[in-house]
């Protein structure tokens, strides 16, 4: 049955991957702008955007360019970036770890706040406290993460500089690596030094990004604890003394996550889109920074790869929620 279950996701996602692929094809091709133009000198003769064109494939049909394009990448082939002049997988392969720490740095930020609120709301529910945090909950959802941003830039960065406002690491210490994977690379060289410079530069755009994700978690999470507190299990594990810290945590909140589990998955692929903005904002050294690059400078092939390893991003999460709950819903399991 999960065997079943899994190969139709995975189907699922191969047609969704090739709808996204054909989407993005057509429309960077069909919008104004010519990156060949862009790549010339202002004194270059129509031959030589001719021979670029020819060099590019884009001298052809959107058709043949899409299923040249497509029979490359299913070879491991995803273009070669016109700006650069390097493959594109290389490019985007070399960037999406920083993305990705930065997303996980957000998530476990958006949990941790999330779900102290949803604990604390549920405590000491009925109070002023839990309306207070009502009231800071809708407040975190209706600023957008990127204002966020430039709010903790003007209070950490220029009114009291204690983060790091731009970058991923400071330069000199780029040559300590050996993978791209900064962050967990130096907490398994235990090179702790390196750890905290990158978390300086880290935080801001991490924070940024998890206050809306943790209003969400603690507003639903708290919900599901509500619900869940007035249950029978819970009701009797009260009548045998337990106290209510016992309770809320030991009892409640096992069967409360679950929803919140599903939404958090959700909200990571959102998470992932969001870092454009923010990476852009704090010169972060991502793939949402690259991706901007990409779009100004029309550079086709380099925003066709992006786009698919986002959408293959969003597809694998999605999958690896969907298994997760089933393993921890006893009763999707027992099915």
């Amino acid at each position: 049955m999960i065997l079943r279950r899994v190969l139709l996701r995975l189907l699922t996602t191969l047609v969704t991957l090739l709808g996204v692929s054909v989407i993005v094809f057509v429309t960077i091709r069909v919008v104004p702008g010519d990156p060949i133009a862009m790549m010339l000198p202002p004194g270059a003769t129509d031959d030589d955007i001719d021979r670029l064109r020819r060099i590019y494939g884009l001298d052809r049909s959107i058709a043949e360019q899409y299923f040249i394009w497509l029979s490359g990448v299913v070879q491991g082939d995803f273009g070669t970036s016109i700006q650069t002049r390097q493959p594109v997988l290389n490019l985007v392969l070399r960037r999406l770890p920083a993305t990705l720490e930065l997303s996980i740095m957000a998530l476990v930020i958006a949990m941790v706040i999330g779900g102290f609120l949803a604990l604390t709301g549920t405590r000491l529910r009925g109070t002023r406290t839990e309306g207070a945090i009502d009231v800071t909950n809708g407040m975190a959802l209706s600023v957008p993460d990127f204002l966020w941003g430039l709010v903790l830039i003007l209070l950490f960065g220029v009114l009291w500089p204690v983060f790091h406002i731009s970058g991923r690491i400071s330069p000199n210490l780029t040559s300590e690596f050996s993978t791209s994977f900064y962050l967990f690379e130096s907490v398994f060289r235990l090179r702790f030094d390196l750890w905290l410079d990158l978390v300086s530069h880290m935080f801001m755009p991490a924070l940024a990004l998890a206050i809306p994700l943790a209003a969400i978690i603690g507003q639903l999470l708290k919900q599901s604890l509500k619900e869940t507190m007035h249950l029978d299990y819970v009701t009797l594990s009260r009548t045998k003394g337990y106290g209510e810290n016992h309770v809320i945590i030991r009892e409640a909140l096992p069967n409360a996550v679950l929803p919140t589990l599903t939404l958090i998955g959700v909200q990571f692929t959102f998470l992932i889109g969001g870092t454009v903005i923010i990476e852009r904002l704090f010169s972060y050294e991502g793939l949402g920074n690259m991706a901007i690059d990409a779009v100004i400078n029309r550079d086709l092939p380099l925003i066709q790869g992006i786009v698919i390893l986002f959408a293959l991003l969003f597809t694998v999460v999605n999958l690896l929620v969907d298994m997760l709950y089933a393993v921890l819903n006893p009763r999707l399991r027992h099915a």
